[in-house]
This record gives structure tokens, C-alpha cells and sequence, in this order.
């Protein structure tokens, strides 16, 4: 299931840190010069027993650098979310990262199949992500894999934007 040289591992409560951190990492690749103190409260809020959470570690191949091979190189948080037009319940992928130097080597691929079988045994007949359009390789392996865009996402900065009643306003 997993490359070799890998192995997964089920998270518990006591990983909220380092859930954030990986969080943390997660959107700096995005925006590098972004505060991501709210992450902690996101993580709060909605980590339980009913989002379950995976880590990806090295295996010991017989050189026993502990510290090292404790460290997760990559993980996956999974949830439930309900589908705003029948309103059936279906899993969620929160957060799937994986570490820049351990990329394109299998792990993502692995822990989306991980993702699949997690919402298979819950009964789910569909599982759903975010994915930010400039991050060109996920969308690339969420295709690949079969995903396809239920809807589009659109935000608007409106620091120094025009009021929209004057943009509306009839040119006279």
C-alpha cells in the first residue's frame, strides 16, 4: 500500500501541534507572509474522534536514528462534510500534505487511496476536497485520480475596492 521505506500510522489528541504545524506549512507554500495563528483554533474546534488523522513516517531500516524516523514527513485529516444539494453526508479530506523533499514519490497517491478506503468502510459513496488552483500538482493527481470540479470557489479582497452601490450606479 505504502512505498517502500514508509509507513503509516494513526494520529491521536495529543497531535494538535503538530497538526497545526503541518497546516501552517500547508497554506505558507501558498502565502509565504501570512500569520496562521487561527489554524490552532480550526484545529480545536473541529479535531475528534470522528476526524480521524494519519501520519506518514520513514521506516527503520536498521539504522536506528530515532529522532529522525519519528518525525511525520506527511499526513492526512479527514472529516465529514454534507453536500449542499441532496444533503447526503460524504467524507472530506480537511488536509493532505506531504513534505516538499518526499514529493512524487507515491505518498500522496497512498494516502488518498487510505482516504477512499476510510470512506468506503463508513458507508460514503463520494469523498470531496479543496485544493487552491495554483497548487498545479495536487490538481494534477486529484484528476488523475479521478476527482473532477463540483464548483468553483471565488474570493475578493475589498481592502481599497470601490462601494458596490457606486459601481452599480447608471453612468449619466
Amino acid at each position: 500500500m505504502f512505498p517502500p521505506g514508509y509507513q503509516l500510522s494513526q494520529g491521536s489528541g495529543l497531535d494538535r501541534a503538530l497538526l497545526v504545524k503541518f497546516m501552517q506549512c500547508t497554506y505558507a507554500e501558498i502565502e509565504s507572509t501570512g500569520t496562521y495563528g487561527h489554524l490552532a483554533a480550526t484545529v480545536d474546534q473541529y479535531f475528534s474522534q470522528e476526524t480521524p488523522l494519519w501520519w506518514v513516517r520513514l521506516s527503520s531500516n536498521g539504522d536506528d536514528v530515532q529522532a529522525f524516523l519519528n518525525h511525520p514527513i506527511a499526513c492526512l485529516w479527514l472529516g465529514t462534510a454534507i453536500d449542499q444539494v441532496s444533503g447526503d453526508r460524504h467524507a472530506h479530506i480537511f488536509l493532505l500534505y506531504v513534505s516538499p523533499i518526499y514529493r512524487r514519490q507515491g505518498i500522496g497517491l497512498a494516502l488518498m487511496y487510505q482516504a477512499e478506503q476510510w470512506a468506503l468502510a463508513r458507508g460514503d459513496r463520494k469523498i470531496g476536497l479543496q485544493v487552491f488552483q495554483s497548487n498545479q500538482p495536487a490538481v494534477t493527481l486529484y484528476k488523475r485520480l479521478g476527482y473532477e470540479v463540483q464548483s468553483l470557489g471565488m474570493a475578493k479582497s475589498l481592502s481599497g475596492s470601490k462601494d458596490l452601490e457606486e459601481r452599480e450606479r447608471p453612468l449619466h
